[in-house]
């Protein structure tokens, strides 16, 4: 294996471990009687996490470690889904699901800047491509090993199974790169947060982080009562179309490195993305099937195109914090869009999150249209 595919390892790994979780527990959060409020609240503790921490973690990033923060992420990631085999409790959960949104938060961050630092000489679109393929593929594989390890077993079975594999995880972590570190002041954060091109961007990527609200609430219920899944088959469906998100990820780095290209792109992603998740309700399975496989395509571009940009925003010293505070923007869109989203879907019907999730990213695309004329990237 060559020195830098460690770090892939790595963000593969932690993803497949992280979106079994992330898509199936709603099912386990119904199982112990959780209302959709309680669910909302609860997977929005998990979205709050990196409103505090992203930009902590980021500084140390750009300060001291990057290293570190991963090693330790990989741990309380780990030791939180034992506790989650054990605990049973609303107010208990709570807290761990807010401490697994840190551990995570801490991962995206880390992971990002890990890139964001290193391989400047590489074609920006293959470079980021890479990190987003790993990541998505870690994202279509974990649904359906959580499904099966549920189907044949149970759900504490699969948080035990999941943590002693990112205790595995820790063997890649030794061979990273060190990276070089710089005393950047926090005025520089601010000064890159107000910025026009920073503020119309952050207005845009949070109406895409609005969408995983409905994904991380109302998605395997949707499923399974809309269109009679099991267990087993709705982790199928999830992960197969989850293929697609990580397969053009890929597409975009057999580009070269055009940024007119780039935008035009990214429009074009935000268009399929909301028009391919408002219309997979539609109750046909292959139908809603592939509406959803056009929504991840989107989506797989969007995200390979989300890191370039945000890499074109900042200097290289700066860019820990700051594309850390960027990361808790998204994150607030997820936050609200769980709580809106979940309360519209258990208590109106399951279909309108995807439908109004999906109109708003589809309007976004204009908007996305507007903020390239305006600002330079």
């Amino acid at each position: 294996m060559r020195f830098p595919d460690f770090i892939h390892v790595i963000n593969f790994g932690r993803r497949l471990a992280l979106n079994a979780f992330f898509v199936l527990v709603p099912l386990y959060l119904l199982g112990l009687g959780f209302n959709g409020w309680q669910i909302g609240a609860v997977t929005s503790l998990f979205a709050f996490a990196p409103l505090a921490f992203s930009f902590p973690v980021g500084w140390v990033n750009d300060r001291f470690s990057i290293k570190g923060i991963i090693r330790g992420a990989l741990v309380l990631q780990g030791a939180l889904f034992l506790l989650l085999s054990q605990v049973r409790v609303f107010l208990p959960l709570t807290l761990i699901f807010l401490l697994l949104g840190l551990a995570n938060n801490a991962l995206d961050v880390s992971i990002n800047n890990y890139f964001y630092k290193n391989g400047e000489d590489e074609n920006p679109n293959r470079k980021y491509s890479r990190l987003v393929f790993w990541s998505n593929l870690g994202t279509a594989v974990g649904p359906v090993l959580g499904g099966a390890l549920i189907s044949f077993s149970s759900f504490g079975v699969m948080f035990a199974v999941f943590a002693g594999f990112l205790a595995l995880l820790q063997v890649f972590v030794g061979p990273l790169r060190q990276g070089r570190f710089a005393l950047v002041p926090i005025r520089d954060y601010g000064r890159n947060l107000v910025r026009k091109n920073t503020v119309l961007f952050s207005t845009m990527i949070f109406v895409i982080g609005l969408h995983w609200g409905v994904e991380g609430t109302v998605y395997s219920p949707f499923l399974k009562t809309n269109l009679g899944l099991t267990t087993l088959r709705l982790s199928l469906y999830v992960s197969l179309s989850l293929l697609a998100l990580a397969l053009s990820a890929l597409f975009i780095g057999r580009l070269p490195f055009d940024l007119r290209l780039n935008k035009r792109l990214f429009t074009l992603s935000m268009a399929l993305s909301g028009a391919g998740l408002a219309l997979m309700v539609i109750p046909v399975l292959p139908v809603s099937f592939g509406f959803r496989v056009i929504h991840e395509i989107g989506d797989g571009f969007l995200g390979a195109l989300v890191v370039l940009f945000i890499s074109r925003l900042f200097g290289k010293e700066s860019i820990g914090g700051s594309s850390a505070l960027l990361l808790a923007v998204m994150t607030t869109g997820q936050m609200a869009g769980a709580l809106i989203f979940s309360s519209v879907g258990y208590r109106y019907g399951l279909i309108y999150p995807f439908i109004a999730a999906g109109s708003l990213l589809t309007l976004n695309a204009g908007f996305a249209r507007f903020c390239f004329r305006r600002a330079e990237y």
